[in-house]
């Protein structure tokens, strides 16, 4: 499966503009050739998290009907990265999945807020798993912070995840936390990894790009550098059985002791 990271410079608290640099990079992803386009975290708005209350997007519908006609239109399946979902009870962060079909697959809200950048404060947690499947696959959805917690991984997995997708915003200054979580989790998960991280600057905030598509021996595949740019990688699902085999992880976990 050939797929894109679109490692996108999100403008702050601007969803017009960033539904058309959206558009334009999924445009250019299906021209590339791609099955499979990912998106990262907040693509809509950025983190102007106090405005929240005027541009998070009522239900995600905006979101959805923008990925679903894109599916549609490009016959690629679409990981939404995640938008500023207004529940009406409060604001989750949300990715979107949808197939190339255009049909609404699964969402998942962030389970970890990220109390540094005050999520706490301004959005509410999610509280489903991320596990859906696309293309005859199992695959698991998490979001940026989420990767410090490599319970909530083996988890997925352990219930049938074999690709892994994990749309962030994630700031330069810990890039090599970054670099390092996203190949331990491939590794100990035997699972193929996808981050699609964002590029550029906010207010507040330099980030680190490095979008990573990495394989389940730990392998980087491809990555991407610090500016905006689609970076592309193909994954083979048959390689997840054939390094399962070698080292044989599920097999041997003793969880009477975990």
């Amino acid at each position: 499966m050939k797929i894109a990271c679109l490692q996108m410079d999100i403008a702050f608290g601007d969803p017009e503009a960033n539904y058309s640099r959206a558009a334009d990079f999924l445009k250019k992803a299906s021209e590339a050739g791609c099955e499979l386009a990912v998106l990262p975290e907040l693509w809509t708005t950025g983190y102007d998290l106090t405005r929240l209350n005027e541009i998070a997007d009522r239900g995600a519908e905006r979101a959805k009907q923008f990925l679903t006609e894109a599916a549609q239109k490009y016959g690629m399946h679409i990981i939404g990265g995640s938008v500023a979902n207004d529940t009406g009870s409060g604001v989750k962060n949300t990715m979107i999945i949808v197939d190339k079909d255009g049909r609404l697959i699964h969402e998942y809200s962030k389970l970890h807020l990220f109390r540094l950048m005050h999520e706490e404060k301004y959005l509410i947690d999610g509280e489903e798993d991320g596990l859906f499947e696309l293309a005859g696959e199992k695959m698991a959805g998490f979001i940026c912070y989420d990767i410090r917690f490599p319970e909530w991984f083996r988890k997925q997995v352990v219930n049938g995840a074999r690709v892994l997708f994990v749309p962030a915003e994630w700031p330069l200054a810990r890039v090599d936390h970054w670099r390092t979580l996203l190949t331990a989790r491939a590794i100990e998960n035997q699972t193929y990894v996808i981050a699609c991280n964002r590029s550029g600057s906010d207010p507040d905030n330099q980030f680190a790009g490095h979008s990573m598509i990495i394989g389940p021996w730990g392998e980087v595949i491809a990555e991407a550098g610090e500016a905006e740019e689609m970076l592309i990688g193909e994954i083979d699902f048959d390689a997840i059985d054939e390094i399962r085999s070698r080292i044989p992880v599920f097999e041997d976990r003793r969880t009477s002791f975990y």
